[in-house]
């Protein structure tokens, strides 16, 4: 199956290349060896900014120019996926042992389809470039090559054509490799010396003028420079003062760097070792563009965290940044501007100088602290069966990564949801017919409720307010207070709202509906945004944000219900409780009064609130958990209700969800 996810991924990736118009595809390489291409016309390589590449690199393109353009661009695609179908076995093959077979089976495919993924070799494939070869001539050169002469050799011509990759030989040389590195070395500067020889005037211009390719290629402090002298332009230094201050940092960051990957291949992760040194190589580039951070996904082999928990989060964290672009991953706030512009930098520098990768000799590299879980109650129907890998856990899950899924599934969410639309014409005959139900039903109390509002000046303006303001606040209070005091009901109560904003999702893309107050002729009047012109109307900055005909289901109501439901269920005192409600409540009003929902709208958004606690219970039973192992708030309130007696009295840690044995003193999980 996942060898055909990976044939699947790759036929995509040609098809999408392929069905390019000529002049938007391969762009680099149309440049390069194009008709009137860098390396048709004489003169320099140089002479514009288009070539980016070291002279040895256009000494080896240049017989492709004699290739007809049409089958080059297929063959160069083609040729493109297996390079990194040749990178995945190698990187799966290299994985620090031991290794269980559970693992080894399926590592090729995986890393294959993570490396199709990325943004590296997704950009690398757009532009026809040649930033896959590099890295994977380091890995042949440091796993597959047989002797010293070959790996120094491999490495050589992998710095001719990407010259920081010559680190690699330092970290030969720090684990004892010497002959190898300075076979690298040799091999380099033969290269190097091939292509000044035929080019003299070319490398010249490459390795002195510009120092090394330094201001070859886009604007240096644009976004798609990730380097550490790319950040330090975009924060606004220049001059001397920039280049001493980068000078700086690049000698600290390959102190450190160099010296944790000499320390980690001795500990047998030299799969990691290559990581980290490339994760240097990026930060101390000059140049970093989005096509060459190939190196950073190499950096997902590194064990992270003690506990079990928390081992994903490293992985995680890397895959996403590295397959979605910063603008999923962080919201759009300007105090977050210089993380989300430098993300993948930051994650290059972290993997490179500061994430605690455990050694192999670590006592948790293998047994990592386990996971406390509640254990399963039977479900009241028993005909339901339950998911074995889906166990309630006692405790909180990590932060960072908690927040990273919320924002990454939301952006997903939101940009499927304005992608959900069939049109006006649909969506309003929609209407039409959410209007006709309702009047068969006598529930059309909209446009009376509309109308009554509208003459209440603080009554419209309370509704307003209420629709534009709570609709995000309340349930990311409630999921925060109960992710502080009660993670164990975080969990299920996070999963609930997630499957029903999922349900909604689908709504959306099946039944695109225009809501009353962008229905004409029916004389609704829009309470927030005024009049508008239904063929094109205005809501300021969020037009071109926000889809208008996602009405049904209405998730202002179900995500308000869904509120209501938790502040009732886990609420300690009865004023919560009534406080709780009082949110739908208003909720449903305020939709209603604005003109912003139907009433079947609230019917919809409460039926996939219903679905998605619905589908938690299918996949992990009942919330309540056997006594003994369940927070306080939620063991049963009486004896009757206790499906086994406890033997010993206990009392349980509401923040952690540990139970102590009072009799005995000692805690149990």
């Amino acid at each position: 199956m996942l060898w055909l996810v990976v044939a699947a991924l790759a036929v995509r990736q040609m098809a999408v290349v392929l069905r390019q118009p000529p002049g938007e595809r391969l762009t680099d390489l149309e440049t390069w060896i194009g008709e009137n291409g860098v390396l048709h016309v004489t003169g320099s390589l140089y002479d514009s900014d288009r070539f980016t590449g070291t002279p040895f690199a256009g000494l080896v393109l240049k017989p492709l120019t004699r290739m007809a353009e049409q089958s080059l661009g297929v063959a160069w695609t083609f040729g493109t996926l297996l390079l990194v179908a040749a990178l995945g076995i190698v990187a799966a093959r290299a994985l620090p042992g031991p290794v269980s077979r559970r693992t080894a089976l399926p590592a090729a495919p995986v890393a294959i389809s993570l490396l199709m993924l990325s943004l590296p070799v997704r950009n690398a494939l757009h532009l026809g470039q040649t930033s896959i070869l590099p890295v994977l001539l380091v890995l042949l050169g440091c796993f597959a090559a047989r002797g010293e002469r070959a790996s120094g050799v491999l490495i050589g011509l992998a710095a001719a054509l990407q010259p920081t990759v010559l680190l690699f030989a330092v970290l030969l040389w720090l684990t004892g490799r010497r002959r190898a590195a300075l076979t690298g070395g040799a091999a380099f500067a033969a290269c190097t010396a091939s292509a000044w020889a035929a080019m003299p005037g070319d490398s010249w211009t490459y390795w002195v003028h510009h120092v090394a390719g330094t201001g070859l290629g886009g604007n240096a402090d644009s976004l798609a420079n990730q380097s550490l002298h790319g950040a330090l332009l975009r924060a606004g230094l220049a001059g001397p003062l920039e280049i001493a201050l980068f000078v700086v940092l690049a000698a600290a960051v390959c102190f450190l760097g160099l010296r944790r990957a000499a320390r980690y291949a001795a500990d047998g992760q030299l799969l990691l070792a290559v990581a980290v040194t490339g994760c240097v190589a990026v930060a101390v580039s000059p140049t970093a563009w989005q096509h060459q951070l190939l190196w950073v996904l190499l950096a997902v082999v590194g064990r992270v965290g003690r506990r079990a928990s928390d081992r994903p989060v490293w992985p995680v964290v890397v895959v996403l940044v590295i397959t979605l672009p910063g603008t999923m991953l962080l919201p759009n706030m300007a105090v977050l501007f210089p993380v989300r512009d430098n993300v993948l930098l930051i994650v290059a520098l972290a993997a490179a100088c500061a994430v605690p990768f455990l050694p192999r000799t670590s006592e948790y590299w293998q047994h990592p602290i386990p996971t406390d879980h509640a254990a399963p109650v039977p479900a009241r129907w028993s005909r339901i069966p339950l998911l074995p890998f889906w166990r309630r856990v006692l405790s909180r899950p990590n932060l960072l990564l908690e927040l990273l899924l919320i924002r990454v599934v939301y952006s997903a969410y939101a940009h499927v949801r304005l992608a959900a639309t069939a049109g006006r014409a649909t969506a309003e005959r929609h209407g039409r017919q959410i209007h006709s139900i309702e009047q068969w039903l006598h529930i059309d109390i909209e446009h009376w409720a509309n109308h009554a509002v509208v003459n209440v000046g603080r009554l419209r303006g309370f509704f307003d307010h209420y629709y534009t303001t709570f609709h995000f606040i309340v349930p990311l209070t409630i999921l925060g207070v109960l992710y502080v005091r009660r993670p164990a009901d975080y969990r299920w109560a996070r999963s609930t709202i997630g499957f029903a904003t999922l349900f909604a999702l689908v709504g959306f893309w099946l039944y695109p509906l225009a809501p009353p107050r962008l229905m004409p002729g029916l004389g609704f009047i829009d309470t927030v945004h005024g009049v508008q012109d239904f063929a094109k109307p205005d809501y300021g900055s969020l037009t071109a944000m926000t889809n208008q005909y996602a009405a049904m289901p209405s998730l202002h109501f179900g995500w308000s219900l869904w509120c209501g439901v938790v502040v009732v269920m886990l609420a300690p005192k009865t004023w919560m409780k009534a406080l709780g409600l009082l949110h739908p409540l208003f909720t449903v009003s305020a939709i209603v009064a604005t003109a912003n929902h139907w009433v079947l709208d609230a019917v919809g958004g409460a039926a996939v609130v219903v679905l998605g606690f619905g589908l938690a219970y299918v996949l992990a039973g009942p919330r309540a958990l056997w006594p003994g192992t369940v927070p306080a708030a939620a063991k049963p309130r009486d004896d009757r209700e206790r499906s086994v007696p406890v033997p010993v009295p206990r009392s349980t840690d509401e923040a952690t969800g540990e139970v102590t044995d009072d009799v005995v003193g000692s805690k149990q999980h």
